[in-house]
């Protein structure tokens, strides 16, 4: 007879919530049913339990998106919160209250109770005490730690692999050894090397730039490459009549693709792309716009179809129009150049605050951030070019109100995506507003923890969803909060040269970077759309590390560093 293989999930629960079957959905379902007719029992929806871990428990609460994973050894009191897990093989027993965002690493053993050792009567006979241990929010227990009752970890703690934890760990702390003790301040020093379960699938970026020379060194020899290569990955996206991101594979027709071979070409040539004059390419962006409503309307800018009727509506807020704000906006003053008509569709949106009190912050914070960025951005065309605030002010004073200080972010986690959705959404948000404005963010630090969490969610940073998007999305918050703050400085840097030494060796010679370079669908063929947000984020995470010269090339468009319009002092 042969034996099942293990259940994926009990050993994977990470994967649960994107990944799960309706049919696993359903025996999680009857799990938690049976934990509350075996004693109380209180499990958030989307909470997931092994079906190997022998989970027998007086009382039992699990929050949000928190798992217990295979063959866990868990009894008593035990309190869970948000993002908290409970890996495989590891032993929670006794009165235990974890807060949220603590990861308990394989093999970790935390018991809240004791024998007593008095001489008179063997250690079997012995009374029990139990005081019970409490681990605050965001902390990292590593494998095969062991914490003894009695013990408070702080907030914010890791405790490194094999420590015995038998004294209070202070807020803040790494703490190693036997007996554990704080070796220095999480804030001031460098994070400790990540294990598997939360590095992004890199090897240590020390490997690849030992010191900081090296580092200028790499970054200035592929900004040679790709400059020497950079018209034949342009002509290879032109097939005669317009550009197309990919060749062969995308629809004939679409803005975008203009835009980027336009961003493409000023970035590291810094004239229009062979073959094409300033002139005619002003005169095809700007042949798309619609007089009434001031938006770029879909079409294809080939003469063949620049007269293309336009019958369905155009909104700031929702469509393709709105991203046109952007791409066509910015390739226009790239070509010294601007809309011919001010975009009066952003001057004209009735009760705004209403408006965004609709967006899908719940569930689609990216869709409710881009709607922000492409109004943002529309303001700030009209202000630059036209002299006309707008609605600025409401934008702005909207946005600030309602920010969360928590977080420092707008819109809350899903089970689903974890913080995707809310990261991903507040860098389309702050750079059409705070960045393009020259405004400080409201809550700097708090954004930047919250990004810094993000990153340790590897659903999002491997095969297809390492894409251009989200890294872009993690590197521009870290980079534009910390002109504010040097808050989380040490693991944004540590990130940031992992996912450098990651994306250089990415570059296909003559196509330049795909968008999804680990992906399996045709996304992980390069184009133009891939190489322009990869150039800007190489940028973005090289200026971060203070290494951006080495490049010899600075954004000036959709990802210009700059403010679009500097709001004079009040």
């Amino acid at each position: 007879m042969i034996a099942e293989p293990p259940e994926r999930l009990d050993f994977l629960p990470w994967e649960y919530a994107g990944t799960a079957s309706d049919e696993d959905r359903a025996r999680q379902l009857e799990r938690h049913r049976l934990l509350g007719a075996a004693g109380e029992a209180e499990l958030a929806p989307d909470a997931f339990v092994a079906g190997s871990a022998a989970v027998f428990c007086d009382r039992l609460r699990m929050g949000e998106r928190s798992y217990i994973g295979a063959h866990a050894y868990v009894t008593g009191e035990i309190t869970i919160g948000a993002d908290s897990t409970i890996n495989p093989f590891a032993v929670v027993r006794g009165r235990i209250t974890l807060g949220d965002g603590v990861r308990i690493g394989a093999h970790a053993c935390l018991i809240a109770f004791n024998h007593g050792t008095a001489p008179d009567q063997p250690i079997f006979r012995q009374p029990h005490t139990a005081l019970g241990i409490t681990v605050g929010d965001d902390v990292w227990i590593g494998s095969n730690v062991v914490v003894l009752d009695g013990i408070i970890i702080g907030s914010h703690s890791i405790i490194g692999a094999g420590a015995v934890v038998t004294k209070n760990i202070p807020d803040w702390s790494i703490a190693v050894g036997n007996p554990a003790r704080a070796i220095r301040d999480r804030r001031d020093s460098p994070a400790p090397t990540p294990t598997a379960s939360t590095a992004t699938p890199t090897t240590s970026a020390a490997l690849a730039f030992p010191d900081r020379r090296d580092l200028a060194d790499h970054l200035s020899a592929f900004a040679s490459r790709a400059r020497e290569q950079a018209g034949d990955l342009l002509a290879r996206c032109y097939d005669g009549e317009r550009f197309v991101d990919r060749p062969g594979l995308d629809r004939p027709g679409a803005i975008r693709p203009w835009c980027d071979a336009i961003e493409l070409s000023d970035l590291l040539l810094r004239r229009t792309p062979d073959g094409h004059t300033r002139d005619d390419l002003v005169r095809r962006l700007r042949a798309r716009q619609d007089p009434r409503t001031g938006l770029v309307a879909p079409g294809d800018l080939a003469d063949t179809g620049l007269k293309q009727p336009f019958d369905g509506e155009l909104s700031v807020l929702h469509g393709e129009a709105s991203y046109h704000i952007l791409c066509a906006g910015y390739a226009l003053q790239l070509l010294d150049s601007r809309f011919e008509h001010p975009i009066h569709a952003v001057t004209s949106i009735d009760q705004l605050e209403t408006q965004l009190n609709q967006l899908p912050w719940a569930r689609n914070a990216w869709s409710a951030g881009a709607a922000i960025d492409a109004a943002g951005t529309a303001i700030a065309r009209n202000l630059n070019d036209h002299n006309d605030p707008g609605p600025l002010s409401t934008l702005i004073g909207w946005l600030t109100t309602h920010a969360d200080p928590r977080t420092g972010l707008w819109g809350q986690p899903d089970p689903d995506n974890g913080w995707l959705q809310v990261v991903n959404g507040f860098y389309r948000l702050t750079r059409g507003t705070y960045a393009q404005f020259g405004l400080p963010l409201p809550y700097p630090e708090a954004a930047i923890r919250t990004v810094l969490t993000h990153t340790q969610d590897r659903r999002h940073f491997t095969g297809n969803a390492y894409n251009a998007c989200n890294i872009l999305d993690v590197i521009h918050p870290l980079w534009l909060a910390g002109h504010q703050t040097d808050f989380g400085r040490a693991d944004g840097k540590r990130w940031a040269e992992s996912t450098l030494e990651s994306i250089l060796p990415r570059w296909v010679d003559g196509a330049g970077f795909a968008f999804a370079p680990d992906g399996t669908d045709d996304r992980a063929i390069p184009g133009l759309q891939g190489t322009e947000m990869w150039l800007a984020i190489i940028w973005l995470l090289s200026d971060y590390l203070g290494h951006s010269d080495a490049l010899t090339y600075r954004p000036r468009g959709v990802h210009r560093p700059e403010p679009l319009h500097t709001l004079p002092p009040s």
